[in-house]
């Protein structure tokens, strides 16, 4: 089987970020990918808010991303990823190009728009029914339109799709939008765009293509039918976690949960960007997210490889592990230091706070205490209470 240091499940920002990180600090990366770089910002057509870029389409910043990981070797492989499983510790990625055994695996597969569930959605799906408005906007040239939602993405992506349609309607559940002020003042004063407030979408209806909406009013009751050639949904967000649903630990709908360093339920699995349970999706958290993940992998993968070559490989080992916030600990852990090389004590110093999750693995509850292995398995430990312990060893 194919093995790896760092595997990397997407390329959007978080997963490209983390690519360039990784590389940087001298990992061997391999990036899983399917369709075009960028991910998900390739939907949107204008991205202001990237730090040091006043102006540039989402495809635009994909592409940059992409070469800025190329610059690194970085290497991609285009699949589709059906699994991850986990047995005894080790971490394979299934696809359909094969099996790769990875020391850690960043999960960056981002989130897809929600359909909305209304009568006749499915049915007109790619017949005026739409989720993206990069996509399909140019289809819409001088017809009506509508989108729903009152998010950033859908007052956003309203604003952009005045380029071509003649009219377009935000139909909106509340009487204000939730997106950002910036936002809003464009969309509320741009001629083209007219809200449709306290109202929800009841069905989609026309024969083929998308005729009319089915509106409902939500405080009055009152039912109403809005001719339009097309709606576009903006109505939140789902993690893409097909392939290791149930595996992590995560929210009730889905999102993947984890701690500051991005490290998930399970040790050497890391999630970055807007497929985590987190408050803000945007490209700017998500890259961040997937530089702290890929550092947090590159910490695990040294201290993996630094711990197998001096634990598990040879035949016999004795290991000392204390912590190195006590001080009592760190004063024998220099006796013991000295003894290694004035006596040549077979003996290797393990810091059991910094290498915690091996400590725990180990089950060492109690530190200082002396642990010996033969062949990877622990034949004994021995809690050190002080100098005389360390000197049986010399014995």
């Amino acid at each position: 089987m194919e093995k790896r240091e760092l595997v990397i499940i997407g390329a959007g920002p978080a997963g490209l970020t983390a690519a360039i990180y990784g590389r940087r600090a001298g990992l061997d990366v391999l990036l899983l990918e399917k369709g075009v770089p960028g991910g998900q910002i390739n939907m949107t057509e204008e991205i202001e808010n990237w730090p040091g870029v006043k102006h540039a389409t989402g495809s635009e910043l994909g592409v940059m991303f992409r070469e800025h990981a190329e610059k690194f070797n970085t290497e991609f492989r285009d699949c589709n990823v059906e699994a991850i499983e986990v047995k005894d510790g080790v971490k394979v990625v299934r696809t359909d190009k094969g099996d790769v055994e990875g020391e850690a695996i960043i999960i960056a597969t981002g989130a897809y728009f929600r359909k909305l569930g209304c009568k006749g959605e499915d049915e007109h799906i790619g017949a005026g029914v739409s989720y993206c408005a990069v996509c399909d906007g140019a289809f819409f040239e001088d017809l009506e339109i509508a989108v729903v939602g009152g998010g950033n993405t859908a007052v956003e992506e309203a604003v952009y799709l005045t380029t071509f349609a003649s009219k377009v309607y935000i139909i909106h559940r509340r009487d204000e939008f939730r997106a950002d002020r910036a936002a809003v003042e464009r969309a509320l004063s741009n001629p083209k765009i007219q809200p449709v407030w306290n109202t929800v979408l009841e069905e989609i209806a026309g024969e083929g293509m998308v005729e009319k909406l089915v509106l409902k009013n939500v405080k009055t009751g009152e039912i109403s039918d809005l001719p339009v050639s097309g709606v576009f949904m903006f109505v939140g967000q789902a993690p893409h976690d097909e392939f290791c649903k149930g595996l992590l630990g995560c929210t009730k709908g889905g999102w993947i949960q984890t701690n500051e360093d991005m490290e998930t339920s399970i040790e050497g699995i890391y999630a970055a960007g807007d497929i985590r349970d987190k408050n803000l999706r945007q490209v700017v958290t998500a890259s961040a997210d997937g530089a702290i993940a890929a550092m947090s992998a590159s910490s695990y993968i040294n201290e993996q490889v630094h711990l197998r070559s001096t634990l598990f490989e040879p035949d016999q080992v004795n290991a000392f592990f204390y912590s190195s916030v006590d001080q009592g600990q760190v004063a024998l852990s220099n006796i013991a230091e000295e003894m290694k090389k004035e006596k040549g004590l077979n003996i290797v110093l393990i810091d059991g706070y910094r290498n915690a999750k091996m400590t725990e693995k180990l089950g060492i509850k109690v530190m200082p205490v002396l642990v010996e292995l033969r062949k990877g398995s622990i034949i004994r430990m021995t809690e050190v209470k002080g100098e005389a312990d360390l000197q049986k060893l010399d014995s």
